[in-house]
């Protein structure tokens, strides 16, 4: 009952400081404040970067190994640009050769998508996203239909003029937002639309199906050269169940290099990405701003805690006389000591608590005007709390000890 009482006690002292000093109150909590709001104001940004980013990495296929002419290499400023220049490109022929040969490989597809116009009558979008494909696409990109039918086996072998189209396609092209079994042009050419994709929205990679139109590669070859850097060809592989991706890629290495006729000692002329080199790309990245916040908000809760560490001295300079008649009624020292560093933890959870308010203001106006989802998540509400506690700790440890030790007879005589 006594600690009860004590930490009580504490809150009423620091509430009455709180009030009577309003002016010297905001102004060292302010840096707390600013220091809380800018390390979780970075640790929630990034937070909600990389749950973003994880969840347009899965839709790419975390386990998909990607035939490129280009490697995916993020933050290397020696990226040799001029070596992959002269690389030759994916091609469909290389595909078929990959899919008929590999053993570990569940699905394997060619795919190219270039920027075309869609028309309807007289309505037209600009600038959507077509996508060629080969049949097993579906498979490694994991598309789902809301209206209508996916493109068959023999559509995609035929090359038939038939489309799987978006949301956004439909809302932006079709007056009654109904296109199943109407006919749009793509650069001219003619195609029914069999089926639109669920909305998906927009990702981190600009890959959402929402402003797409995917029709069978083989159509698509008949008028564009899909095998030019224009329609940016790739060839995408997922390994068969219990077959490790890197097994895979030894296999599609082996073979790819058959296919091209590399001799033993010369380099590949192709590379093998995967998604997880898009992610360690970002994590340099976050970590980073993850320093950086640190640094920037470390200096204002060091300026903080200086600003209570002022509070805490203040105010045993002006309960001298208080903690003098306490301590000859029998206080122990470390009532006193725990009183003081009370209302020092008590006081930075104030501003640690101001700062996490900010915080969620901030997300409030970036979730309006940001079309990304931004969340202050519980863990990192704990870490600015916990961070505040300990802050508070520190900063009102000196002063509650000086506090302690004061003799109760000329503590009672002060003039404070």
């Amino acid at each position: 009952m006594i600690y009860i009482k004590l930490i009580i006690e504490s809150l009423n002292f620091a509430l009455q400081s709180l009030w009577n000093n309003k002016l010297r109150t905001f102004l060292s909590l302010l840096g707390i404040t600013i220091g809380i709001f800018a390390i979780i104001s970075v640790f929630s940004v990034i937070d909600s970067l990389r749950n973003n980013i994880s969840s347009s990495i899965q839709t790419l296929g975390d386990d998909v190994v990607y035939v490129h002419k280009w490697p995916w290499e993020m933050n290397n400023p020696d990226f040799p640009w001029w070596k992959y220049m002269n690389r030759p490109l994916p091609k469909v022929k290389e595909y078929q050769m990959l899919e008929n040969r590999l053993h570990n490989a569940k699905a394997v597809a060619f795919s190219a998508m270039g920027n075309k116009a869609v028309q309807y009558q007289s309505n037209s979008i600009e600038s959507v996203n077509i996508i060629g494909a080969s049949n097993q696409y579906e498979i490694l990109r994991s598309l789902k239909i809301y209206e209508g039918r996916s493109i068959s086996f023999q559509e995609f072998k035929r090359g038939q003029r038939v489309a799987v189209v978006g949301q956004t396609i439909i809302d932006n092209l079709f007056d009654d937002n109904r296109g199943l079994d109407k006919t749009i042009k793509i650069d001219g050419q003619k195609v029914k639309i069999i089926g639109v994709f669920e909305k998906e929205g927009n990702d981190m990679f600009n890959q959402s199906m929402d402003n797409a139109v995917f029709i069978p590669i083989n159509f698509m070859k008949t008028w564009l050269d899909v095998e030019s850097q224009m329609f940016q060809p790739q060839i995408m592989v997922r390994p068969n169940e219990g077959i490790e991706v890197e097994v895979l890629k030894d296999e599609i290495r082996r073979i790819m290099r058959a296919i091209r006729g590399i001799k033993p000692k010369d380099e590949d002329n192709f590379a093998l990405n995967q998604t997880s080199m898009i992610t360690k790309g970002f994590e340099q990245i976050f970590g980073i701003i993850d320093i950086a916040g640190i640094i920037i908000g470390g200096f204002s809760i060091l300026v903080g805690a200086f600003g209570i560490a002022n509070i805490m001295f203040v105010s045993v300079k002006e309960r001298t006389k208080l903690i003098g008649i306490q301590k000859s009624l029998g206080a122990k020292s470390y009532f006193i000591l725990f009183q003081f560093v009370f209302e020092s933890i008590f006081l930075s959870i104030i501003g640690g608590l101001l700062g996490l308010l900010l915080v969620s203001l901030m997300i409030f106006i970036a979730n309006r005007m940001i079309d990304m989802e931004f969340s202050l998540t519980l863990t990192n509400i704990l870490r600015g709390i916990i961070i505040s506690f300990f802050v508070g700790l520190l900063a009102g440890y000196i002063p509650a000890r000086s506090a302690s030790r004061l003799d109760p007879v000329i503590a009672i005589n002060s003039n404070f």
